[in-house]
């Protein structure tokens, strides 16, 4: 840490002190979460309908599948995106993909940036998904890979186990989620635009997310 960046944080925090100066510590230790849990009620079906609906506004491709025909549908989405290799990351089930007919690469501890940059496309598992906001949460643990590994290949494809990943609201996610593990929040492939309001897709993630929900 800089000297400035040092001299930043301790000028925020004498800020925050006085500005809690009078408030008694009991209530400066309560934060109130008496706030929706979430909008409306639903069945398990309509909030994965939900979530469908809105990874799709996001342009994120949706797909359905079992496991029966799971590792056929990844074969085929890595094949619509002539994709040469496919990162798998530690802990993702060998079946899904038994029939990539593509490159496998392993994640590594030697793998650098510009490996990963060689890569075509990514399978990953994810931690949550989320209907109301058409979010998914990946937090590092088995088959969803560290953080760069989703950001930096042209294609990801994530499979969301439904229903048990699926929750109706951001509240409820964070009820699942450890803070302190590395969150990576998708919400469809990577996009910017300018100020005449012109899409780009692709700047600072990837240019596709397939989503596939998988059902047992």
């Amino acid at each position: 840490m800089t000297s400035d960046t040092s001299s930043a944080r301790a000028q925020i925090l004498a800020r925050v002190r006085r500005a809690l100066a009078d408030v008694p510590n009991d209530e400066a230790d309560h934060v109130s979460r008496d706030y929706l849990r979430e909008h409306g009620e639903r069945t398990q079906d309509q909030a994965i309908d939900l979530l469908a609906e809105n990874l799709a506004d996001y342009r994120a491709q949706v797909y359905r599948s079992d496991e029966a025909g799971l590792p056929a549908l990844i074969a085929r989405l890595l094949g619509e995106r002539e994709s040469r290799s496919v990162l798998i990351p530690a802990g993702l089930p060998s079946e899904w993909i038994a029939e990539a007919g593509v490159e496998l690469v392993s994640e590594s501890g030697e793998f650098t940036h510009g490996d990963l940059d060689r890569v075509s496309s990514v399978v990953t598992a994810c931690s949550v998904a989320i209907a109301e906001t058409g979010t998914i949460v990946l937090d590092g643990g088995p088959g969803q890979g560290r953080r760069r590994s989703t950001l930096i290949p042209d294609h990801h494809i994530c499979v969301v186990r439904v229903p048990e990943q699926v929750v109706a609201s951001v509240p409820q996610s964070l009820e699942r989620l450890d803070p302190t593990r590395p969150l990576t929040w998708i919400s469809g492939p990577s996009a910017t635009s300018d100020i005449e309001l012109d899409r780009v897709e692709g700047v600072h993630g990837p240019r596709r997310l397939d989503v596939v929900l998988l059902t047992r």
